[in-house]
């Protein structure tokens, strides 16, 4: 027989697992916290993003402008150089629209690297059952 008292052992289990809830709890409300503290991090990311943007096209139109005026320098008319800044543009903005599309196709954003070793690991692992 045992020396110990059962209820004792249940007060002690009991115990546990009240502290053992008590920490998961704690455990949640630190996860909640980190990721509210991460969020807030990532909206000013994306603020500070939009006004990189802003600026940006601010500085593009400044660009365009200023290539206009230079062609108009050089002797063409302030249509036609509009029409070929423009155009310039126009041509830079298609590739990179043709470039990030392609980028995301289903088939390029799929883990090929990772599915490969896993079909290898795979085959390794049929051979090394089947002898």
């Amino acid at each position: 027989m045992s020396d110990r008292d059962p209820r004792s052992t249940l007060a002690v289990l009991v115990d546990v697992l009240r502290q053992s809830a008590g920490l998961a709890q704690s455990e949640v409300q630190l996860a909640k916290a980190e990721i509210g503290e991460n969020l807030s991090r990532a909206a000013l990311a994306i603020g500070l993003m939009l006004a990189a943007a802003v600026m940006a096209m601010i500085s593009l139109n400044l660009l365009a402008g200023t290539l206009v005026t230079l062609l108009i320098a050089w002797g063409l008319s302030a249509t036609a150089a509009a029409l070929i800044v423009c155009a310039v543009f126009g041509l830079v903005a298609v590739l990179l629209v043709m470039k990030a599309m392609s980028d995301l196709r289903a088939s390029s954003l799929a883990p090929t690297k990772a599915m490969a070793s896993m079909r290898r690991d795979a085959h390794a692992i049929r051979e090394h059952a089947h002898g």
